[in-house]
């Protein structure tokens, strides 16, 4: 195990650095390493320090966790549950909602039931493309009308309202929201 995670360091160091298009004496230079002393980090003839790992995670601007974590991906594929509410399904497509301060939604609004209610207003933006059926996007005073495969980004501090337009079926739409409108849209009645 810890054989494999040294291998897996190494060459993420390695890709890196050529990602950048670096090399091995201009990443050296920046870590103030000798560049047979990287080489040698890389092609796992030296063993990995502290005390140089953390000046290479800062030099190829990754955290030190970045670097060292586990190259296990167990955990790679979300199988999303659905959360059904009445004329709405959604779907979380993220997982660690807090790390990046977004989180992803599949939702599905049932043809056939109008919007009731006041427009929504909270801080932040909101983004989202229609997968399928059409969206009739209501922004203050302006309607529009969203097709499939286009997208809409706005300022929630915009009174707004997401529906499918009449007659065009259930309305499926990918959506990004901040923690702001997590909160509004998947956790308030």
């Amino acid at each position: 195990m810890e054989h494999d995670i040294d291998g897996l360091i190494r060459r993420r160091i390695r890709a890196l650095r050529l990602a950048k298009g670096w090399s091995l004496d201009t990443l050296a230079a920046r870590c103030f390493l000798s560049p047979s002393t990287l080489s040698r980090i890389e092609t796992g003839d030296r063993r990995l320090a502290l005390d140089q790992l953390v000046p290479i995670a800062r030099v190829l601007e990754v955290s030190l966790d970045e670097l060292v974590e586990s190259g296990e991906d167990e955990d790679v594929v979300i199988r999303p549950e659905p959360a059904h509410h009445p004329h709405v399904t959604n779907w979380l497509l993220s997982r660690d909602r807090a790390a990046a301060g977004m989180v992803v939604v599949k939702t599905r609004l049932h043809a056939g039931v109008a919007p009731t209610g006041e427009p929504r207003v909270h801080p932040g933006w909101e983004w989202f493309t229609v997968l399928s059926g059409r969206a009739h996007l209501q922004l203050g005073d302006r309607v529009l009308v969203v097709e499939p495969g286009e997208a809409a980004e706005f300022s929630t501090m915009v009174p707004h309202r997401i529906a499918p337009v009449p007659g065009s079926g259930d309305l499926e739409i990918l959506s990004i929201f901040n923690r702001d409108g997590e909160r509004a849209h998947l956790h308030e009645p």
